[in-house]
């Protein structure tokens, strides 16, 4: 007989904690809650279960993807001041089960539960076009910070997504523009990484940097405000700082690709990209992600996607849970 009660599912940010109650891949219900207003992530996650009044249905599993490492039972969120045993929050929430793990591992592990409706292709690809069940796929995602990861396929089925932290990979220039702005980066920066470029922060970084390289004084901008006057176009250093986003991302993609060997496919994940719309599926990113000389060849069948699903971690969620 099949258990009625849902799973228990938290994304929890640096400013934000977004719970569900997940069936099979079916949100129930989701909350977003402000981190700063709760104590502690057991408090937080009482709220949301008492304002979804479940009663007795309360579910007995549930899955976290938190914005900082997962080494063992003691876990401390990067840029919240939440700090917790799991095990001691399973017991607090009367769990038989808790699985907590990084947020962009939770990302990553949404792509095997992914419909067509969830993502958008970018570009043209050459040959048949479909990604290779049983590849490799790569995963990356620009928002706060740029999330790097790839899916593995297991030897008796399912995935393991890889742990790393390729968003601080150093960012190489194409072309003489992206050198001028990179080399100003780094009169800021001692290390000018993917993630100094390629992240909500690093829109801003590339507009400071083309106005400073062009003799202007930048205006004071927060990444919403570039985004924003470059997909209206009315400031031309925005727009070229999205254009060069969009571009530097698909250098980054192809060089993950080439690394991981992603016959399955590579996918963008992250809040910046599907509010990009049209100008990022027409931007240079996919004629960077190919432009690897001798490699050509090797990336042209590979789909590049965008991920559209508005929470991706909770299916990722339910995939680990379902699989380990």
């Amino acid at each position: 007989m099949t258990d009625p009660r849902p799973t228990l599912v938290a994304d929890i940010g640096a400013t934000n904690a977004r719970f569900g109650l997940m069936d099979g891949n079916h949100l129930r219900e989701t909350r977003t809650l402000r981190g700063a207003d709760y104590p502690s992530i057991e408090a937080a996650a009482e709220a949301f279960l008492a304002a979804t009044g479940v009663g007795r249905l309360r579910p007995v599993r549930a899955a976290f993807a938190v914005a900082g490492p997962v080494t063992g039972d003691r876990v401390a969120l990067t840029n919240l001041p939440w700090a917790f045993s799991v095990d001691a929050v399973r017991a607090a929430l009367g769990l038989d089960r808790l699985m907590v793990i990084n947020d962009f591992t939770a990302v990553a592990m949404s792509v095997p539960r992914l419909g067509p409706g969830d993502v958008r292709a970018v570009g043209d690809w050459v040959g048949d076009g479909v990604a290779d069940p049983t590849g490799v796929v790569g995963v990356l995602g620009p928002g706060s910070g740029l999330g790097v990861s790839g899916l593995v396929p297991a030897a008796h089925g399912g995935w393991t997504a890889l742990s790393g932290e390729g968003g601080h990979v150093t960012m190489a220039p194409v072309g003489d523009r992206e050198g001028a702005v990179l080399a100003q980066l780094r009169k800021s920066f001692d290390h000018v990484s993917a993630e100094r470029v390629l992240s909500g922060p690093g829109l801003v970084n590339l507009y400071q940097a083309l106005r400073l390289v062009d003799g202007r004084e930048p205006e004071p901008l927060v990444p919403a405000d570039v985004s924003t006057r470059g997909l209206d176009r009315s400031d031309a250093h925005c727009v070229e700082a999205v254009e060069m986003f969009c571009a530097m991302l698909g250098t980054v993609a192809g060089n993950l690709a080439l690394t991981l060997g992603s016959r399955g496919g590579v996918y963008i994940a992250g809040g910046i990209v599907p509010k990009l719309g049209g100008m990022f599926l027409h931007s240079r990113f996919r004629k960077r992600f190919v432009e690897k000389g001798r490699m050509r060849d090797f990336l042209n069948p590979i789909p590049t996607v965008v991920i559209i699903h508005p929470l991706p971690a909770f299916l990722g969620l339910v995939e680990v849970l379902e699989r380990g």
